[in-house]
């Protein structure tokens, strides 16, 4: 996998930098076109960032033959914010901010799926950022700016103080909706035809195929599967909240309740019931379909399995697992976008 990208950021008053938006990021570029950048910004292989003046960035709309990466250059041309060329020769874990914010844009973009990359270091890369109406401030230099807003008459608003932007101010795919934008980091995979509601929330590195109905939360590594309804406040065990190793997929056709929760890997036509979390641990009752008693398994046997319908037997308590043989289909006109 190789990327590369035009980039323009943010930088604090040390000259590291805070962000990068890398408009129309390309993934296994052309070699013709690597090589004649290359040429021009004196690169030489590997993975490397290499900041951008107003005659180098001359020089490669000049140089290229690509006519939309040209045109990014000529936008970029005379900017007051600093350029960056970023190019990732090998999938390893992260060095710098310019490559973590690539990758986030590369999953945003569509372009890899959660999990194809590496991300190792991320956290310890990506810089807190203070996310303002003026754009990406370092924290450390956030009050002085504070001072001179008020001085000037004005409050200096502060969306939120954290590692990840929101997605929807670097890219927006095609075919979807975002009730609340805040809930959607950069780094989210929004499939074609998916819906986030206001209580939504996609993690970095996780996402949806597409169509989907995400009113809960997709956790980081997680993927849902085409036509799966995550409920209200319905949660998906991520690795970074349950501290495991097991990476949670959902199936196609899934539905897990409101307030429900699945800390398993699903096949594709399972049902969690509302108020429901199963945990990888859980001691689950195995129903045959003329709900006669199998067995008694914790529930990470029946990892990755189809048609299967939780539920917590309203008399006693226990939880069981019975056969699903109807397919959740969503209704359509929730996921239209036009």
């Amino acid at each position: 996998m190789y990327s590369f990208a035009f980039g323009i950021g943010t930088k604090n008053l040390k000259q590291d930098w805070l962000e990068v938006f890398f408009p129309e990021p390309l993934l296994n570029p052309d070699n013709q076109l690597i090589k004649q950048i290359a040429s021009l910004v004196d690169y030489g292989g590997g993975n490397k960032n290499i900041d951008l003046d107003d005659d180098q960035i001359r020089a490669l709309i000049d140089g290229i033959d690509e006519p939309r990466q040209q045109s990014i250059l000529s936008t970029m041309k005379g900017s007051s914010n600093p350029c960056v060329a970023t190019f990732i020769e090998t999938d390893i874990g992260l060095s710098s901010t310019p490559e973590a914010y690539l990758k986030l844009h590369l999953l945003s973009y569509r372009y890899v799926k959660p999990n194809e990359q590496n991300l190792d270091n991320l956290f310890a890369i990506l810089p807190n950022v203070a996310w303002t109406d003026i754009g990406a401030v370092d924290p450390a230099e956030l009050g002085e700016l504070q001072l001179k807003a008020r001085a000037e008459g004005r409050i200096m608003e502060v969306a939120g103080v954290d590692k990840f932007p929101k997605m929807t101010n670097y890219v927006v795919p095609a075919g979807i909706r975002i009730a609340h934008s805040a809930r959607v980091r950069l780094g989210a995979y929004v499939g074609e035809g998916t819906t986030v509601m206001h209580e939504g929330l996609v993690n970095y590195n996780a996402g949806a195929i597409g169509p989907n109905m995400i009113e809960g939360r997709v956790s980081q590594g997680v993927l849902l599967d085409a036509g799966t309804d995550l409920g209200g406040s319905a949660s998906t065990m991520g690795t970074l909240s349950g501290g495991g190793k097991h990476i949670v997929s959902i199936g196609k056709d899934c539905l897990i309740g409101a307030n429900a929760g699945c800390g398993i890997s699903l096949g594709d036509r399972c049902t969690i019931e509302a108020g429901l979390y199963i945990t990888a641990g859980a001691v689950v009752q195995v129903l045959d379909e003329d709900r006669n008693f199998v067995r008694t398994v914790k529930a990470r046997e029946l990892s990755g399995q189809n048609d299967m319908l939780f539920i917590r037997n309203s008399q006693n308590g226990v939880v069981e697992c019975r056969t699903n043989k109807n397919a959740i289909s969503l209704n359509e006109s929730l996921h239209a976008h036009n």
